[in-house]
């Protein structure tokens, strides 16, 4: 029994959960889709029209533009073109061959190749070419004119409610790639992150040898895998948090702190970044190294390269003042992180965005401490020299 139960279990989709409020977000949202799709329709038709108001295949579209829209199938671009080509490919097999049978099965076939072709694939839209063929004599009556009323003004509809709806309820429609991470430093390298493990183009490579169409973009899928490669770091290295490798012994300045004084306290105490305070100890920006050679040699600069805009801007009164406190040339708003913040999580604003030093502030902002690259770096080796240096377990295998 035991047996036949797994059996059967095998047969059951391994659908990705999802939590009940995504499940009855898809369902509202299909609802409002398809009802408002045909008060729409009604009222362009309308009352005496024999045109369908709702065609059956919308129902399936309605499912994946609402339930998994970030399907490379449920995209505008797939349901409007692969609706129409569909439909347009359905109708003229049904005035061309006249045996329903071969129609139906042609214009399936056909509209499959099509889609592909134009990269339009989307299921629903063989149902369309099916309903073209075998719709019967009011669909047969319209001719071409079933592809406008009401393929493309159902699909039109659903599509339009789609975007809104999605976007609305916190779900990315339409689902676009995200920008590839560009490296800060403006040269040819991949960002750090992705220069060890797999990159897009090992992906792209395994999706090639795999040779089957999958219902997940390449950057979702891509996503997914960073997304668990991540959640493996936090698996070994997760109990590490920032309050435990932070710098508690805080430099600190004030925003009105004179920019020589900032200067001498970061040769003093050789570091490179002091956070920047207000009156009560909260956090308001930080100060680094590169912020002084970047803001604070204006003036120089100026001085050797007296040009026409800085003569013109002396004329009216909007020269650049020389900076004198830290506020002139502090970085505000700045990140931080929270005491119990995983290290792990440090490493994409470090590695990726160039980050050396991170402030570890409260709830109410404020400073209870800074960590820096070389504290990152300690930890995981740290953690890393652990884990090799652990005991093998005992074996009582004789």
């Amino acid at each position: 029994m035991n047996a036949l139960a797994d059996y059967l279990k095998r047969f059951l989709p391994p659908l990705a959960p999802v939590s009940g409020m995504e499940r009855l977000r898809a369902c509202i949202g299909a609802f409002l889709g398809i009802l408002a799709t045909g008060i729409v329709s009604a009222a362009a038709l309308g009352p005496t029209s024999s045109v369908p108001l709702l065609i059956a295949p919308m129902g399936a579209s309605a499912v994946l533009l609402f339930a998994v829209p970030s399907s490379p199938l449920a995209q505008p671009w797939s349901i409007l073109c692969g609706n129409i080509l569909a439909c347009l490919i359905g109708v003229t097999c049904a005035i061309w061959i006249p045996d329903p049978v071969i129609a139906s099965a042609a214009a399936i076939g056909a509209a499959i190749a099509v889609m592909m072709l134009t990269k339009s694939l989307h299921p629903p839209s063989g149902a369309v070419a099916l309903t073209a063929v075998l719709g019967g004599p009011v669909v047969h009556d319209l001719g071409y004119s079933f592809v406008i009323w009401p393929v493309g003004l159902n699909s039109l509809l659903l599509l339009v409610i789609a975007i809104a709806y999605n976007n609305l309820t916190g779900r990315r429609y339409p689902h676009l790639a995200p920008p590839a991470a560009k490296n800060i430093h403006d040269t040819a390298d991949p960002i750090p992150s992705e220069r060890i493990g797999f990159t897009p183009g090992d992906l792209r490579f395994a999706l090639g040898q795999h040779d089957e169409l999958i219902d997940v973009s390449p950057d979702d899928l891509d996503s997914i895998l960073h997304r668990a490669q991540m959640h493996a770091y936090h698996r070994r290295f997760g109990e590490i948090r920032c309050e435990e490798i932070m710098s508690s012994d805080v430099v600190s300045v004030a925003p009105e702190t004179s920019v020589l004084r900032a200067f001498a306290l970061l040769r003093r105490h050789r570091i490179k970044a002091l956070p920047v305070v207000n009156t009560e100890g909260r956090l308001i920006g930080i100060v680094t190294q590169t912020d002084f050679m970047q803001r604070a040699a204006w003036p120089s600069r100026t001085a050797l390269r007296p040009g026409i805009v800085g003569k013109f801007g002396s004329i009216l009164g909007v020269a650049q003042k020389q900076p004198r406190v830290v506020a002139d040339i502090m970085t505000a708003p700045v990140q931080f992180v929270r005491p119990d913040t995983l290290v792990t999580e440090l490493v994409p604003a470090m590695a990726d965005r160039g980050l050396h030093h991170l402030p570890v502030a409260d709830a109410e902002g404020h400073v209870l401490g800074i960590v820096t690259q070389s504290d990152l770096i300690a930890a995981l080796y740290a953690r890393n020299l652990n884990d090799r240096q652990k005991p093998e377990p005992l074996s009582l295998a004789g």
